[in-house]
């Protein structure tokens, strides 16, 4: 597969990182204006650096936009001559929708509209993908690709805005919990990096738990809470303090904002 990355800021570079990590391609262009964050993989094998958007869409069959909102227009706009039908667009880019790219590139394109998140540059991605009527045909494609550096799920494109802060924004989620759960730790006597170490394989052996088991979260917290135990209490503190309805509501005015940028 030859892949060019457009926009190499934390998502563009850690997908790049990933795919490297898993020698995923015959070739692989990383662009951008500011090349700080990948001129580390210029001297890879198969791996060109390079600020020039034309000549990586040029040398690629696969296209991964991974720019910002604000930027996706005009780049788009300046490669669009360059865009044939036999090349596969996927867009990383949150809040655009595929109807805004088709407006650009044609309707008659292959375009992929994918939801990684930053766990995908050590390969623990989830990614949502959602394809327009061109390109279902290689949806299987883009699930060899992502599947590679996490799991996928395929969805509906109306769904997309809702992935993104499920599981991009949900990391940041994630690490405050793992934060606060730290500072705890500190405050009953642990030094910092024990806490943090405490905190963060916790967190990882209670994801592990579910998915090897397949069991609701429910299921595995009966296993660890007893009649006037302490954990029991530990949670219904948290309750009482607002724990999930705080979660729920951060993840409510997430959707509520990615919904403007959309409209921008």
């Amino acid at each position: 597969m030859k892949i060019a990355i457009i926009g190499t800021g934390n998502l563009g570079s850690s997908i790049a990182k990933g795919l490297i990590n898993n020698d995923s391609f015959t070739s692989l262009y990383l662009s951008d204006r500011n090349t700080k964050a990948v001129k580390c993989f210029e001297t890879l094998e198969k791996v060109s650096v390079t600020s020039d958007n034309v000549l990586a869409v040029e040398n690629s069959d696969i296209i991964i936009f991974a720019l910002q909102p604000k930027h996706i227009n005009d780049v788009l706009k300046s490669v669009a001559s360059k865009i044939t039908d036999t090349h596969v667009i996927m867009s990383v880019a949150a809040g655009v929708t595929i109807s805004r790219i088709e407006a650009i590139l044609g309707a008659d394109k292959r375009i992929i509209r994918v939801m990684p998140n930053t766990a995908i540059s050590i390969g623990k991605s989830m990614t949502c993908i959602a394809a327009n009527a061109m390109s279902q045909d290689k949806v299987p494609l883009a699930e060899e690709i992502f599947n590679q550096l996490g799991t996928t799920m395929i969805i509906p494109e109306d769904l997309v805005q809702a992935a993104t802060v499920i599981c991009a924004s949900g990391i940041a989620f994630w690490m405050r919990l793992v934060r606060a759960t730290t500072q705890g730790a500190i405050q009953l006597g642990f030094e910092a990096e024990e806490a943090h170490e405490l905190a963060v394989q916790t967190c990882f052996g209670s994801a592990s738990l579910l998915i090897e088991s397949g069991r609701h979260p429910e299921q595995e917290i009966d296993r660890v809470t007893t009649p006037s135990g302490c954990t029991i209490e530990g949670l219904n503190e948290m309750e009482h303090q607002g724990l999930s309805s705080a979660l729920i509501q951060g993840i409510v005015a997430s959707f509520e904002k990615i919904n403007q940028l959309k409209k921008n």
